[in-house]
């Protein structure tokens, strides 16, 4: 798993990277998912933000080609809307996802994505130390 998720965090250092220096935009998910669905403004065009919107699941299709498995982790769809719909409301308390903050802010050093990512990762970590307290299961 390191050298999995060393190669992740590579491909996503370099995707950031490309879209800075290429088209001059941060590569925050939930902004681009804003432009391309028309919730916000912005300067990048909406068909740039749907290619981008779309290149992440043809990405992990594409690993899961070369690989030959997927073993996904879903929760119900239930689940899945409510957590969807707390983490929207989150980007949008927090101007920008943990993408933006996480991988561009803070390469740039910006101190709000510095407090952000953070807060991200206490959130996380408390998380998943009260869902082991409780006896859940958090990974498998």
């Amino acid at each position: 798993m390191p050298l999995a998720g060393l190669g992740g965090g590579i491909l996503i250092g370099l995707a950031a990277a490309l879209m800075l220096l290429g088209m001059g935009r941060i590569a925050g998910v939930s902004g681009i998912a804003g432009r391309a669905t028309g919730i916000s403004d912005s300067s990048m065009p909406k068909s740039s933000a749907w290619l981008f919107l779309l290149g992440l699941p043809l990405g992990a299709l594409l690993v899961v080609a070369v690989k030959g498995s997927f073993d996904p982790i879903f929760a119900s769809p239930l689940t899945l809307i409510i957590a969807g719909l707390i983490v929207g409301a989150g980007t949008k308390l927090g101007s920008g996802c943990t993408s933006g903050h996480g991988v561009c802010g803070m390469s740039r050093l910006s101190p709000r994505s510095l407090v952000a990512t953070a807060t991200f990762m206490a959130a996380g970590i408390a998380t998943v130390a009260i869902m082991n307290a409780l006896g859940l299961e958090v990974l498998r």
